[in-house]
């Protein structure tokens, strides 16, 4: 018996009995929508590269994160910080402490505007040195007024403090009533126990809106990947703390973290020449913040916005 040897037929079925033209193209033409719907879904696999590797990119979010699989993910990070900068880090996962809540007081009679407490929080907390990123900004502000429009981050005086002016640094006030937090479209920011507000950077799709929502513009966001020289690495970190980010990530005051759950001061209290700084636990009645709370002239920047902070200024009079 002879073997058949016409080729298959590779035009498309006709359309089932009773199915008409139009609707055979529209059930087509929602196929063909789907499918470019879940190619366009995982066109992000494509550039794994944004994402450091498969595991960051596959990596659960932080609450859900068991013991194993935080420290695989604490493994990885040391890995990548190796491998880019050619030294092991001290990299820790710090959780909050029983009974403690962070407060922060500033005291605007003493600060004179020098700036320190900025560059001693690019370089404990690994900000980016090209492009510049800095989480506090230092404005020179005119006699008798509080309006941070009035304000001016770029001054450049040979000598402060400048007759006429007062100095008011601000960065994240760790509010206990985050805007940022109620905007973020993945859960990629949320408040600790201890009041400190923190970012997952595997988490962030850096979207802004948090960013937008602050109205302290205390976040910031990595348009190019952050640049820090080898020998100005801090190797002592936090996961979510001072660990190296990404282009395309926010990132912002965390009062420290890898210090202040540690036991220590934040570094920009420690370096300031005044005195003008203070922190602590505000559940401690004994402790200094406590004190200030009760005792001084005490003001919320921006109250009227009921963010409810946890960054207080004062005066000594």
């Amino acid at each position: 018996m002879a073997a058949n040897t016409s080729l298959p037929n590779l035009a498309a079925p006709p359309p089932p009995e009773g199915t008409s033209r139009r609707s055979f193209l529209r059930t087509s033409a929602a196929v063909a929508s789907g499918l470019a719907a879940m190619a366009a879904s995982l066109a992000p696999l494509r550039e794994l590269s944004d994402f450091g590797s498969v595991e960051e990119f596959l990596q659960s979010h932080y609450k859900e994160l068991t013991p194993v699989e935080m420290e695989q993910a604490l493994a990885r990070i040391r890995r990548e910080v190796e491998k880019q900068y050619g030294l092991r880090p001290h990299l820790r996962d710090l959780k909050p402490m029983d009974g403690v809540e962070f407060v922060y007081c500033l005291n605007l009679t003493r600060c004179i505007g020098c700036r320190k407490c900025v560059h001693a929080c690019v370089a404990e907390n690994n900000q980016s040195r090209s492009p510049e990123i800095q989480y506090i900004r230092v404005l020179k502000m005119p006699n008798g007024t509080f309006d941070m429009e009035k304000g001016d981050h770029h001054y450049a005086t040979p000598t402060v403090p400048e007759k006429g002016f007062f100095y008011m640094p601000v960065q994240c006030h760790q509010c206990k009533n985050p805007p940022c937090v109620k905007v973020c479209p993945v859960d990629a920011t949320w408040q600790e126990t201890d009041g400190i507000t923190v970012i997952d950077y595997d988490w962030c799709i850096g979207c802004r809106y948090c960013e937008a929502a602050c109205p302290y513009f205390a976040r910031r966001f990595n348009f190019a990947e952050p640049s820090i020289p080898k020998e100005q690495l801090n190797l002592d970190m936090a996961y979510l703390g001072n660990r190296p980010r990404h282009k395309g990530v926010m990132e912002k005051c965390h009062f420290c973290i890898q210090r202040t759950r540690a036991g220590k001061y934040p570094a920009c209290l420690e370096v300031c020449p005044t005195g003008a700084r203070k922190f602590g636990n505000i559940l401690d009645p004994a402790s200094e913040v406590s004190q200030i709370l009760r005792d001084k002239r005490v003001f919320l920047l921006k109250e009227e916005v009921g963010t409810l902070p946890r960054f207080f200024y004062y005066f000594d009079v």
